[in-house]
């Protein structure tokens, strides 16, 4: 086992971190960075501890590198892009909630959202995961902010306000996706769905 080990990190070294940044990523959410070990993700990934260090020396930089390479991909993939190629941003949204509900629907659990969960967790303990997370945050309001330029009712607000609404849609998001998981229903996201698609209109941010 030990040989098939090193034989697979020799071979394939990128699929190997691959490997241990998806199983490290999944345990997270699943169970939180405080409460997943090295040996859990070594056990999962079928990784000896040699192999997982030459790739990440600490569990600190293993969890930074699940929060670049795999949290904020996830994000633009689950709403940035959704949002920067939908027809209007009010449908960009709409859609993008829906996908989500669905998800959580089939699934039949809520384990939550990765960036909220790790930022709940780790922002006040730690200064450099707090600006890992922030980051991401900030990449992904930066991203509806354009998009609501695009609007009848963004285009007269300057890039500050348009920041601000940005902030709002994110927040709202957060909480929901929060309480969807302290209440093991998908009822909070679609209540927020509902509450921010009139809250866009109202403003002139929907087309």
């Amino acid at each position: 086992m030990e040989a098939k080990r090193k034989r697979t990190r020799q071979n394939d070294p990128e699929g190997f971190r691959a490997r241990v940044l998806d199983v490290a990523a999944g345990l997270f959410q699943a169970q939180g960075y405080h409460a997943t070990a090295i040996q859990d993700i070594m056990q999962a990934a079928g990784a000896s501890g040699g192999a997982l260090h030459h790739h990440f020396p600490t569990k600190k930089s293993l969890a930074l590198a699940v929060v670049q390479e795999r949290v904020a991909p996830a994000v633009r993939e689950t709403w940035i892009e959704p949002v920067r190629l939908a027809q209007s941003l009010g449908k960009g949204v709409a859609n993008v909630f829906a996908s989500i509900v669905a998800g959580l629907e089939t699934r039949g659990k809520v384990v939550g959202c990765p960036l909220n969960n790790l930022a709940l967790e780790l922002s006040l303990s730690d200064a450099e995961f707090r600006e890992a997370i922030s980051a991401v945050f900030e990449e992904w309001q930066a991203a509806l902010a354009q998009r609501l330029g695009d609007t009848r009712g963004g285009a007269r607000l300057d890039r500050a306000r348009r920041m601000e609404a940005a902030q709002f849609i994110v927040s709202v998001y957060s909480g929901a996706m929060t309480m969807a998981k302290s209440s093991q229903t998908a009822a909070p996201l679609s209540g927020a769905a509902a509450m921010l698609s009139r809250w866009l209109r109202d403003r002139g941010f929907a087309q």
